[in-house]
């Protein structure tokens, strides 16, 4: 195979660089306009100047067409002239601005030549609206001037790379149409790949039908549009549902939740990848292996950012790839596992025996897949729940995990520090288990004083009984009242569910906090005490309330009213905050083992 050139385009310098880096060919494509008048930037116009130049700029900014007419009927020259210290004319403002109206009513006043005016940095009017994206200024100008297209702005730079650099897609596909004629090869894969830098990829795939070439083209780096989709997994939300979506669809399959990125995007991303890989997969095995090699390993970039779908595309169409290893002898689930992207390790379950055979390679430090789940996860992974306690509970979710399906000569395997999996887990979590023991332990001793205060006020408030009792029976004196009722019964379920919160707290100071305790013992343990304090503080406010109403009821029926309101703010509030925190407990807690069930096949 030939050995690969890197064509690329400066904007307004194209190059071809050779393999090592050094410029083979350049020539210039810059092209030098003219420049508005520059009367009103002299010292002896420097009236007209702020009376003039100053409020001109203010009302293009603005959209102040009225205001803006009276002044360039007084004087036409300010049509042409430059209004800013950047040379910037009322049209070039406006454009910017995106102001439709106006820019229109100025065109009509201006003549052909007037809108090819240049900046400070070389830049038309026209070039301006390009960056802005509005297309409807765009069309006004051209209907002025046909020629804006071709004329190059800063550096060179075309109003259509512009628009494609600054993400502008409508502006680009209206422009690309109108100028592809004028596109030379080079120029044209600097446009190609700035697209897909940028998420203009339907515009990308307009370019790959009309130029096939692309798909394996290089850029300066080497690089193939491939490489730039692999380390973009953000462009495939669609990749991982949520551990509660996961919930929901293990129990309606037909559910679907809605994904917040805009899924024309997502759907637009994949189609373009899956043109550029059938497009490479034209060539022989060799020089397939060596675009998606060079210069580095898109599999295991998209495997080490997590990019399911792109994994997806490439595997489903090439399933040889699942063999391929990088440079450390790990395959991509080997990375998978590593990188903590349950999505393409559920791939393990779709290889059949193939699984078998993978899961025993090791790499070039003797570790094999199960030494992988042992090692701490990255940080961003370790992110994704919160708290130190419940990430060791994910960590040892992993290794379980992993465990599974490897043999058991595996577990007892030593690597080149003479570590086994298990042994190797302790040394790299014993920081991350400090850290979960210490959370605990807060959180523990901080809930156990507010049960054990609720517990004191309730068991009090059993012996005050509201209203007193009565002299002779010594029954209380509201006893045939709902209200007392209902304060009796919120005050024992207080004093009930107080206790219990203690109890489950203390159990969680006195742990061993063994690593394997932070799988199950502690969270259901932490689970149990904050739901129960939850339940203490709503059954004091609901005594509290009872308490309150009897006692000041006759005569002042709205004061107990608002109280009762009032009451519910800080069960509300605690609620409110300690939601998410039991919510991710218990997904964390029962709902892991969703992360490894495939939700969706990677080879159809």
């Amino acid at each position: 195979m030939s050995s690969p050139q890197a064509h690329y385009s400066v904007p307004g310098i194209q190059l071809t660089a050779t393999e090592n880096g050094d410029p083979a060919t350049a020539h210039c494509v810059i092209n030098i306009g003219s420049t508005p008048s520059l009367d009103f930037l002299k010292y002896d116009n420097r009236d007209a100047y702020l009376n003039r130049c100053v409020p001109l700029n203010k009302f293009a900014l603005k959209g102040n067409w009225e205001a803006a007419e009276q002044i360039l009927k007084n004087d036409p020259t300010l049509l042409t002239a430059s209004i800013t210290r950047g040379l910037d004319t009322v049209l070039h403002i406006a454009a910017g601005a995106r102001h439709v109206h106006f820019v229109e009513k100025l065109v009509e006043m201006m003549d052909e030549q007037d809108l090819a005016l240049q900046d400070n940095n070389g830049n038309t009017a026209f070039s301006i609206a390009a960056a802005a994206g509005t297309v409807e200024i765009a069309q006004i100008m051209m209907q002025k001037n046909k020629s804006l297209p071709t004329i190059r702005g800063g550096k060179g730079m075309t109003p259509l790379y512009m628009a494609a650099l600054l993400g502008q897609f409508e502006m680009a596909d209206f422009l690309y149409t109108r100028t592809k004629e004028m596109l030379e090869e080079p120029e044209r894969q600097g446009l190609f790949f700035t697209c897909v830098d940028n998420g203009l990829y339907d515009l990308a795939m307009k370019m790959l039908e009309t130029d096939k070439a692309l798909a394996k083209a290089c850029n300066v780096k080497y690089e193939t549009a491939l490489h730039i989709l692999a380390r973009m997994p953000s462009e495939f939300v669609n990749q991982s549902p949520g551990m509660w979506n996961r919930l929901v669809n293990s129990f309606l399959p037909g559910w679907k939740f809605p994904y917040k990125r805009n899924s024309k995007q997502v759907s637009e991303a994949l189609r373009l990848v899956q043109c550029l890989w059938k497009e490479i997969l034209s060539s022989d095995h060799e020089d397939v292996m060596s675009l998606i090699e060079r210069p580095s390993k898109l599999l295991f970039d998209a495997t080490i950012l997590g990019n399911y779908e792109f994994l997806a595309v490439l595997i489903n169409s090439y399933p040889d790839l699942i063999w391929e290893l990088d440079d450390k002898k790990r395959s991509i689930i080997h990375v998978a596992v590593l990188h903590r992207h349950s999505s393409i390790f559920n791939l393990v379950h779709e290889i059949g025996s193939i699984k078998d055979l993978i899961v025993t390679f090791t790499d070039d430090d003797g570790n094999n897949i199960l030494h992988m789940a042992a090692k701490l996860a990255p940080q961003n992974q370790l992110n994704l729940v919160s708290g130190a306690a419940l990430q060791m509970q994910r960590e040892l979710v992993w290794f379980k995990e992993v465990k599974k399906i490897v043999q058991p000569l595996s577990i007892e395997m030593k690597n080149k520090e003479g570590k086994t999996p298990q042994e190797l887990f302790s040394s790299d979590h014993e920081g991350l288990l400090q850290k979960g023991e210490s959370w605990m332990k807060h959180t523990a001793n901080s809930c156990t004083i507010v049960a054990a205060l609720i517990a004191t006020v309730v068991f009090s408030a059993a012996f005050s009984l509201p209203g007193g009792t009565s002299d002779n029976s010594g029954e209380p004196n509201f006893l045939k009242e709902t209200a007392f009722l209902i304060f009796a019964l919120a005050d024992g379920v207080a004093l009930f569910s107080s206790s219990t919160s203690i109890l489950m707290f203390l159990f969680i100071l006195t742990s061993r906090y063994a690593e394997n305790d932070f799988l199950k013992s502690l969270p259901l343990k932490l689970m149990i005490g904050l739901t129960s304090l939850f339940v203490s503080i709503a059954s004091m406010m609901v005594a509290f309330s009872t308490t309150f109403y009897l006692d000041y009821h006759y005569g002042l029926g709205w004061v107990p009213n608002l109280i009762f309101v009032f009451a519910f703010v800080p069960v509300a509030l605690f609620a409110f905050l300690q939601f998410p925190l039991l919510s991710d407990m218990f997904s964390s807690t029962y709902c892991s083992s969703l992360l490894f069930q495939p939700w969706k096949h990677m080879i159809d």
